[in-house]
């Protein structure tokens, strides 16, 4: 994590409490640590190399975006989503990208269009060569962008909590539909640039539905060890 920033002071304390909280989220959705799992500040202090003042902050971060729960008498540990929460995440996913979408029809710069299409074109390379390990990486790129493009920013914040929670519920059994998907982004970019609002939408309203059917749950007691599928 680089050099330890322990909390004590005002600027300090913020910064080292957002570092933490990406770190133990991402540690939470690679399943290092499972559902149930218990979580102690003096534990994630020594971990990320911090005091337990950044940790605690990061913490209530954590609890209030649903990955951690915390119990009176028992402290915190890892969510443990039912099967209701996380198809309530595919639905709410169906909901918010293509709204993203529209707005991007109507609030993208050149800039935006121009790397939106640039990550279109990089996936259909990786996708006609079997490069498949560059998808994921590519594919959160290029939503982070679109969500960028809609100019909301609480927009922008909600589409990313959601990606982060459907990357920790659910595993992505993808490879025989990686062309179709960027094609079907693709077509999202080109209604994009023509600022086609409508078309944006039900562009980005299809592609989710679509990759919903690769999506797979991921068990509490397997999370992190590849699960099989439902």
């Amino acid at each position: 994590m680089g050099p330890d920033v322990n909390g004590t002071g005002g600027a300090g304390r913020r910064i080292s409490a957002q570092a933490v909280c990406t770190a133990i989220r991402d540690d939470i959705i690679s399943g290092h640590f499972a559902p149930g799992t218990r979580l102690t500040e003096e534990q994630l202090a020594k971990r990320y190399g911090v005091s337990r003042v950044p940790v605690r902050e990061a913490l209530r971060t954590l609890e209030s975006e649903g990955f951690v729960r915390t119990r009176r008498h028992a402290g915190a540990s890892v969510a443990e989503p039912t099967d209701q929460e996380a198809a309530d995440l595919l639905e709410i996913r169906g909901l918010l990208e293509p709204l993203g979408a529209a707005r991007a029809a109507q609030r993208r710069t050149e800039a935006h269009v121009k790397v939106l299409r640039g990550l279109v074109r990089l996936g259909q390379e990786r996708s006609a060569r079997g490069q498949l390990s560059d998808l994921p990486a590519l594919d959160g790129w290029f939503h982070e962008t679109l969500a960028q493009a809609s100019g909301s920013p609480t927009l922008v914040a909600l589409l990313t909590q959601l990606r982060h929670k459907i990357a920790w519920v659910y595993a992505v059994d993808s490879p025989g539909r990686a062309a179709e998907s960027w094609e079907e982004h693709g077509s999202v970019v080109d209604a994009v640039a023509r600022g086609d609002a409508e078309r944006a939408r039900a562009a980005m309203a299809g592609h989710v539905e679509r990759a919903g059917s690769v999506h797979r749950l991921r068990r509490p007691e397997r999370a992190g060890r590849g699960a099989p599928p439902r």
